[in-house]
């Protein structure tokens, strides 16, 4: 799967929530990936495949709750992988 399948949406938590918000994604096996791009402002970019789009959209509504993502437009600058 390359890079232009996945679509990306870009929120900030706490940044003491970044280590279980990875570790909540790897439990998913392949379902999101997180890159933390601020961790002073604990900015993250969450990769997903399109085609799991709507599994995603359940599992981000779940973790508002469980680690105070909110959802940001896109950084003005987004370092390549």
């Amino acid at each position: 799967m390359n890079a232009a399948n996945f679509e990306k949406r870009y929120f900030t938590l706490p940044r003491a929530g970044i280590g279980p918000l990875r570790f909540i994604l790897e439990g998913y096996d392949g379902l999101a990936f997180a890159r933390t791009l601020d961790r002073r402002e604990g900015l993250v970019e969450i990769a997903f495949p399109a085609s799991r789009r709507a599994d995603v959209e359940v599992l981000l509504k779940a973790l508002v709750v469980e680690v105070g993502l909110q959802e940001v437009p896109v950084p003005p600058l987004v370092p390549p992988l």
